[in-house]
Order: structure tokens, then sequence, then C-alpha cells
């Protein structure tokens, strides 16, 4: 099979396509959030907006990750232009990135095209599609001189029951310590613009009530329960754009036999709503780690 590459196709808009300029980006931001990187730490959720406006806050997810022991990256991101209630596949066998190249793993992605369950994209819907991009150089740049391959799957508007379908597929892959999880996810947008307006005026002005209700979500997601966020979701309708991924990783947490648990470590919203004329981004980052604490 020849080589077949998805171009980095956000970067010079999204990001720096100069790679010094993107590498010493990247590592100002994980030097400064100050984390120790832990092999107990095997998933993470984190933003996909431009790196201007959400890259920090990234880092509180990327900074987490200790590179020895992972060979394998499955990252998980949501639809934003293309239809389709299922589960995506790339065709591609590379994804490029200024800073490094990350191989596809292709032998993961032809267990799971035998289960029939997943449809493949078509390289343009992949590089249209910035939410599995997003997080690339971040990996390149963790995994820095480690062989490690990526195995992108996008998300589809999947129903409730095929999350859990795809959460049990994918649920065996998570109790190999060296596979590691990255779930691609801004939090709430706020504002006419994204058609969603919710303001509940006992937290004070509308970023505080925003915050608020981001963080009942976080909660939520933090319990490890796919049918509360599921409820969570139906009664405040929070524009959590990664709330597809989101879900199919709780229940593969669920459905795995190690118990590993999320937690978020940085909250951010990329301006202060004040005015109902305001529109702003929430992003949240987590790390999920191995629960020590239980030995159930």
């Amino acid at each position: 099979m020849g080589t077949k590459v998805r171009r980095p196709s956000h970067a010079g808009s999204w990001y720096t396509d100069n790679p010094k300029q993107l590498s010493e980006e990247l590592e100002g931001w994980l030097q400064s959030c100050g984390l120790t990187k832990s092999p107990d730490v095997r998933g993470v959720i984190a933003p996909h907006a431009g790196y201007s406006y959400s890259g920090r806050a990234a880092a509180y997810a990327f900074g987490n990750i200790d590179p020895s022991n992972i060979k394998r990256v499955f990252l998980l991101g949501p639809s934003h232009h293309y239809y389709t209630p299922k589960c995506a596949l790339s065709t591609a066998t590379v994804y490029k990135t200024p800073i490094g190249d990350l191989p596809i793993d292709l032998e993961v992605i032809e267990e799971l095209k035998a289960t029939g369950k997943f449809e493949l994209m078509d390289i343009r819907v992949d590089e249209a599609e910035h939410s599995m991009e997003m997080h690339l150089p971040y990996l390149a740049k963790v995994f820095e001189g480690h062989q490690v391959k990526i195995v992108p799957i996008l998300v589809g508007a999947v129903s409730a029951e095929n999350e859990a379908m795809y959460g049990q597929i994918l649920a065996k892959y998570v109790d190999n310590s060296n596979n590691f999880f990255s779930i691609s996810s801004d939090f709430c947008h706020w504002g006419s613009r994204f058609n969603y307006m919710h303001y509940d005026k006992k937290h004070g002005p509308i970023y505080k009530s925003i915050e608020a209700l981001d963080k009942m979500g976080m909660d939520i997601i933090e319990t490890g329960d796919p049918d509360s966020f599921k409820q969570y979701l139906l009664e405040y309708d929070n524009t959590i754009c990664g709330r597809h991924p989101i879900s199919v990783f709780l229940h593969m947490l669920r459905n795995c036999s190690t118990k590993i648990r999320v937690k978020f470590l940085r909250y951010e919203q990329s301006s202060h709503c004040k005015s109902t004329r305001d529109s702003s981004v929430s992003y949240a980052s987590a790390a999920a780690k191995i629960d020590e604490s239980s030995s159930s």
C-alpha cells in the first residue's frame, strides 16, 4: 500500500506553520502548566480551537503524558462539517504536522474495519475537519523521539445506543497499557451566533452562569457515568461539541477492566460574556488516570 498523506490543512491559520515557532510555543505552554508526567495517565480530554484561543488550556491535558510506555494513540474527534450517524476511520497512512509526522496504525484500522461498524472517511473530509488536527502538534511534541502510531476516529452524530456499542468495541484497547486516548472537545459555545444563550441569573454575570453550566457537565463526566452525561445534555443542551467522543470514551471506561478516573485540571473561556451581544467558547482539559484507590 502506498503512502497517503493527510496534510496539516489548518497550519498557517489555526496555528503557526513555522516549525521552530510552533515547537517553542508548545514547549512554553507545556512548561508553564508545571504538571508532573505520569505513566498512570491513559487518556486526555482537550480542546481543539485555534492555538491563540485554547493552546494554553490544552497544555493542561497534554502535559500529563509520560510517553515512555505508549506505542499507540487513539484520537477521537467530533465531525463539524460532515454528517454521519457512525464513527469513521481515516484512509490516510500518515498525518503530517509542521513538527513531525504521525504514522497511522494500519493494523488497528483493519481490526476496526473488520467489525463492520465503521465507515471510511474521504481524505477531503479528513483534511477539512479540525477537531483531531488540533491535537496533532501537541502529540508530535509530547512523543518527540518516541515511536508512536495514531488511530484517528471521527465520531459522527452517534445515537446513545451506538455510543455504547462503539464503547464496547474500543474498551479492549484501554486494557492494553501501550494505548493512549486523546478525546477532542470544546465546551460551551455561548451567544446568538451559536444559537445558544442559556442564562441562569442566580450565578450573577453571564460568564459565571456559563461556568456553572460547564462545571456541572465536567463534574458529571468525572463520575464516569455516560447515562448521567446524556441526561445533562438532554436537560441543558449545553453546546459541548465533543459530546459524542466524550460519551464513547465514558462507555469505553465503563466496559474495560482497568479502573480509570477522569479529572479536569483546567477551565478557561475565550472571553467573559456580560451582555447578550457577547459570545464565548469554553475550554476544559482533563486527564484520565488509573485509579489506585479502588481495588474493586
